[in-house]
Parts: C-alpha cells; structure tokens; sequence
C-alpha cells in the first residue's frame, strides 16, 4: 500500500527542520574544518581554539530550556521564527569578529541560537509527520546533521582551495541558508497536538510543572540525558577530531593532503546520510532500541580500521563504516526522543535532553587534541570511541520506547519494553 503524501504544511515544517538542522551541523563544522587557521590568525594553540566547539555546546541547553518552554506556552510557530532570526544574524558576525576573544562571546551566543533549534524543530516535525512514517523521516531528519557537514567540506573547498578566501567568508555566507529557512518557516502552521494538549491542560487545570515533577517524568529525563550523553560523545569522538587526523603530519596523524581529507570527509559523511536513511526506515520494523543497539555493536569490529589505516583508500573505507553505523543509530533519535516526550512539554523535553547531552561530550575535542598530543591521533579516537560504543547499546537496550504512539496522548501510558 503506497504511503499517503504529505500536505504542504507538514512537508513544509519538515523541510524547515531538516534545513534548520543542517544549518546547525554546517555552522558547528565550519569552525571544526577550520579552527586551525583561526589559531593562526589569532596566534592562539589548537588546543585553545579547539574551546569554541565546547563554548557552542557549553549554552545550547539554556537555548533549548528558554525556546523550550516558550514553544510549550504559546506554541511552536512564534518561537522557531524568533530563533532562526537570533542565530543567522550572531553566525554572520561570527566573518566580523576582530580578535579571539569575541569570536568566543559569538559562539556562546550562537550555541543558545542553536539550542533551540533541534529540539523545537523535530517536536513540530514529528508532531505533523504520519507515526507510521516517523521512522524514515526520523532518519532523514538526523541527516541533516551529515548533509550540513558534507555542506560545510564543500563549501571549504570551494572557498579556501578554489578561491584562497579566509575562513571568515564561511560564516559570511552561512547567511543565506539561515534566511531560506526563515521563509520556509513562516508558512507552517501551529502544530495541532500542541493545540490539543492545551486545550486538554486548560480543562483539567494542568500545568507544565505539574507534568514535568511527575515521578515517571522526571525519571525518564534523567534516563534520556544520560543516553544523549553518549550519543554525541559516539558523534563528536568520531567526527570532530578526525579532519585534523588525517591532514596532521605529527602525533600519528595520517598525512594526507587537505584535498585529500575534506574529499574523505565528503565520503563518510554520504555514509552517514545513507545509514540514517536505512536504519531510521529499519526501526520502524525492528523497533527504536533494537535498532540502535546493533548499529553500535556493528560500529565495535571497524575501530581499528578508522582509527589505525594507513592508506587513503582504507580511511576512506573505515570513515565510511563508521558513519554508516554512528549516524544510523543517531537517525532512530529524532523519532525516539519524541515520541517518549509527554505532549504537554514536547517544545522542551527532547531538546534539553538531547542538549544536556551534548554539554556532557562538549569537552571531547580537547579531550581528543590532548590524548593526541600526548600518544597518538589513533590511540584518542580509539580510547574514546569503543567504551561509547559499548555504552550506547546498553544504556539503549536497558530503556524502553514507545514507536507509533499516537501524540495526544501520554507516552507513559505507552511506553513498551
């Protein structure tokens, strides 16, 4: 039976999630793909540099936490616009910053920017989406996430290798993506659940509070943080080190040319958008948690072929394997995360979550550039990459799902083990 289409609405809130997402990826990349040149024009170490991933981490759970329960007062729409506005005009400043330290104050103002976005983003995309379709949208969603880097390599070659131009005309030009999401955006509609979960409060005479402090709740919250802790340590320790790994001629790096990396980077990233896809759609038969558990179980046997290689071509193979499995998992989350959020907080819930965890992983860079440093590039991507791996299947497998609930009603009533 072929799947019902989309209307414009709901087709219109996912496209401007999924865009919304990948302008998130291309920016936190962009200073990933070159933070060593910013350590050069500023005369700062890597090491130091390396800080502003963490500083953009560091305030995206305060920007989920305030857009949040902005989103689940007075509805998704109002929020995401003011969002959007917020963190397309701090990344463009990011091309104007005179010295080090304002490009710091930048970041922390863009990681509240981009707090909002994903959590907001996927509630209202999901919230519209079929539950019967959850899953490959799910995993279409997360790779917007790959797409953004993939972006972000490309436009590096285009711009440093093809024109000479410094890094600063990357956050220039990440205007114009931010701005075709600001108008995709205000053609969406209110999300009807949210409508019909507060008509339903207002009857009942129910507060946000009241659902949050409830004792499966909360427990709940906690569990969820602890799982995306994982998760974006499993992402960061795969993603964020490896460009400078490979183009590095000390501390174990690969040494290969610049050219070289960005096009493995393009490659392994066409594999992280091929295994959301795949097991995003996969998780719909085999179920939320299964699913994640075997991409990271797969994702154990291909360590030493990411992280230990020599040649391009077995780089290229194991960065490929690797983000087919890491993203995969990652492409069941949207999905996930919301269907086990009450309706009453679904604006909140999934994206202080998702962002507590990621404040968790925000040191992982720095970790990484110092085990390098003091071993090797191939010793920090392995020490921090198989214990994540084992955790991310079994902090999964010890939790519960609730695939194909029906939003407008709570997930607690309908979580499955």
């Amino acid at each position: 039976m072929a799947a019902t289409p989309l209307t414009s609405d709901q087709r219109n809130a996912f496209v401007a999630a999924l865009l919304g997402w990948t302008m998130d990826a291309f920016d936190y990349f962009i200073v990933v793909l070159v933070y060593a040149d910013i350590a050069d024009t500023f005369g700062k170490s890597k090491e130091t540099v390396a800080f502003l991933t963490t500083a953009t981490l560091l305030m995206r759970p305060i920007g989920a936490l305030l857009f949040g329960l902005w989103a689940d007062r007075i509805g998704r729409r109002i929020p995401l616009i003011v969002d959007v506005l917020f963190y397309s005009i701090v990344g463009f400043a990011c091309a104007f910053a005179p010295n080090f330290t304002v490009l710091l104050v930048l970041r922390f103002f863009y990681g509240i920017g981009m707090g909002g976005e994903w959590g907001l983003g996927a509630a209202l995309a999901m919230e519209k989406i079929p539950k019967e379709r959850r899953g490959f949208f799910s995993g279409l969603l997360q790779e917007g996430y790959s797409f953004g880097y993939l972006m972000a390599a490309v436009s590096f070659l285009i711009i440093s290798d093809g024109f000479g131009l410094s890094w600063r005309w990357l956050f220039g030009l990440s205007i114009i993506p931010a701005f075709i999401i600001l108008l995709i955006r205000t053609r969406v509609g209110e999300s009807e659940v949210w409508e019909a979960s507060r008509e339903k409060m207002a009857v009942t005479r129910t507060r946000v509070r009241d659902v949050l402090f409830t004792g499966a709740v909360l427990r709940r919250f906690v569990y969820l943080v602890v799982l995306m802790t994982a998760f974006n340590w499993m992402s960061h320790g795969t993603q964020d080190v490896y460009p400078t790994f490979l183009k590095a001629t000390d501390q174990g790096g690969a040494a290969l040319s610049e050219h070289t990396a960005l096009l493995i980077a393009i490659i392994y990233n066409i594999g992280a958008i091929i295994g959301g896809l795949v097991f995003g759609t996969l998780s719909e038969r085999f179920g939320r948690r299964h699913t994640i558990a075997f991409c990271a179980v797969l994702g154990l046997p291909i360590v030493p072929l990411f992280a230990y290689s020599k040649t391009a071509g077995m780089l290229c193979l194991g960065s490929f394997l690797m983000q087919l499995m890491v993203q995969g998992a990652w492409g069941v989350i949207p999905a996930h995360l919301t269907e086990m959020s009450p309706d009453a907080i679904r604006g909140f819930y999934p994206g202080v979550t998702y962002q507590l965890g990621n404040v968790f992983a925000s040191f992982n860079l720095p970790i990484q550039e110092h085990l390098a440093r003091t071993h090797s590039y191939s010793f920090a991507l392995t020490v921090t990459i198989v214990p994540v791996l084992i955790v991310v299947a079994i902090i999964t497998l010890i939790g519960r799902e609730a695939k194909g609930v029906d939003f407008g009603r709570a997930p607690d009533k309908a979580l499955v083990t």
